[in-house]
């Protein structure tokens, strides 16, 4: 080139606005394996309803729910009751919520999470 034997210090443009997000995304995900906080996943809580009879109530119980800002689905598939809540636990919901005639009865939900730790029956208040 016509630069000679002129040397010039070469500059470096660093942009990694994102870099460090995505670096934190990557060990989060790393680090718990997919199964993200509660505070953080995009799948918080699924009801099922044990049969189509119930599918109401879990449309109320997800209405209620989804009203004090949490991401709640309804799984109103035909599949029958244990692999509605196979597909919740595959899906890595955090707590999946079995709503059936008791439940009805009594306004409450059975709680469990994705890893079947099964939590009680509970009001949906709570």
């Amino acid at each position: 080139g016509g630069l000679g034997d002129r040397h010039e210090r070469p500059i470096i443009i660093h942009r990694a606005i994102l870099g460090s997000v995505e670096r934190m995304i990557a060990i989060l995900t790393e680090h718990t394996a997919g199964k993200w906080p509660f505070w953080l996943s995009p799948r918080q809580a699924i009801v099922v309803p044990v049969s189509e009879h119930h599918l109401e109530y879990a449309n109320m119980v997800q209405q209620k729910i989804h009203a004090e800002g949490y991401y709640i689905d309804v799984d109103s598939s035909n599949n029958t009751l244990n692999k509605k809540i196979r597909d919740g636990q595959l899906a890595q919901y955090n707590y999946i919520l079995v709503v059936g005639a008791e439940e009805v009865a009594a306004n409450t939900v059975n709680i469990r999470t994705r890893d079947n730790e099964r939590h009680g029956t509970r009001t949906i208040d709570e």
